[in-house]
C-alpha cells in the first residue's frame, strides 16, 4: 500500500435526495479532474425512491406512467451515466466513487470489474456466494440480480457507480425493467440470507472490499472538510 494513495469515505447519514446527490457528486468530480480535490473519495448512501435513466435508457423500461409515479412519491432523472433504467430506495446501499483512474489504470473496462469484484467480495462478508453473468454488468446470485453498476468518466475521473439491494423492497424493481433485462429476478441481502440486514453494516463490507481491490487506505471524512 503506498501511503499516497488515499481515499476518503464519505458516509451520509438518512436518505439524501437524489437531485442534492447528484449536484454533490458532479461537483466533487469537476474538483478531483482541476486537482482541486487531492484524493480519491468513496461516497456511500442511501437515496428516497428515485428511478433514474442512463444514456442507453429505453423509456418503455419504464413500465409505470409518470402521473403514478409521481403520487406515489418517486422521483424520476434522466442522467449521464452509462446503462438503461435502475432504482434507487430505502434499504440499497448506493456508491459513488470519484476516483481519478489515472492514478489507477486508464481502462473503463478494467474499472466496471473492479466495482463487481469490490461487491462480489463485500457480500462474502454475509456468506453470499456471487458472481457474474457473461454480457451483463452487476452482480449476481446465480439467476438473481443483487447490484447494478453503471458509471461516468470524463477526463478519467469516475462518477455515479454501483447500488446494492441491502434491504430494499424488492417490490418496488416492478416500477420498471431494470436495467432493460425482460424477466430479470431481483434479490436483495436480505431475502438471500433470509435473515434482517443492516445498511451500515452492509457499507462497512463494501469500504472495507473497496479499499482492499482498488488498494487505498481509507479515512473518514465528513462533507463540511471537503466542499
Amino acid at each position: 500500500m503506498t501511503a499516497e494513495r488515499i481515499c476518503k469515505l464519505l458516509r451520509l447519514p438518512g436518505l439524501t435526495d437524489y437531485g442534492e446527490a447528484l449536484v454533490l457528486q458532479r461537483r466533487l468530480a469537476q474538483a478531483r479532474a482541476s486537482g482541486q480535490l487531492t484524493d480519491d473519495l468513496l461516497i456511500l448512501l442511501e437515496h428516497p425512491r428515485v428511478i433514474t435513466l442512463g444514456r442507453g435508457a429505453r423509456t418503455a423500461n419504464v413500465r409505470t406512467p409518470t402521473e403514478l409515479l409521481a403520487s406515489l412519491g418517486v422521483q424520476l432523472h434522466e442522467v449521464e451515466r452509462g446503462g438503461d433504467v435502475t432504482y434507487h430506495g430505502p434499504g440499497q446501499l448506493v456508491g459513488y466513487p470519484i476516483i481519478d483512474l489515472g492514478r489507477h489504470k486508464k481502462d473503463l473496462h478494467w474499472y466496471l470489474r473492479r466495482l463487481e469484484e469490490v461487491l462480489v467480495e463485500a457480500l462474502k462478508s454475509f456468506r453470499i456466494t456471487s458472481g457474474r453473468v457473461p454480457g451483463y454488468t452487476g452482480v449476481w446470485v446465480e439467476d438473481r440480480k443483487i447490484a447494478s453498476i453503471g458509471v461516468h468518466v470524463s477526463r478519467w475521473v469516475t462518477s455515479h457507480g454501483f447500488a446494492l439491494n441491502v434491504s430494499t423492497d424488492l417490490a418496488d424493481f416492478d416500477l420498471i425493467i431494470p436495467c432493460g433485462i425482460e424477466a430479470v429476478k431481483m434479490t436483495s441481502v436480505q431475502r438471500e440470507t433470509g435473515r434482517t440486514q443492516s445498511i451500515v453494516e452492509a457499507a462497512e463490507a463494501v469500504a472495507r472490499s473497496f479499499a482492499e481491490v482498488f488498494d487505498l487506505a481509507l479515512e473518514p471524512a465528513e462533507l463540511a472538510s471537503i466542499r
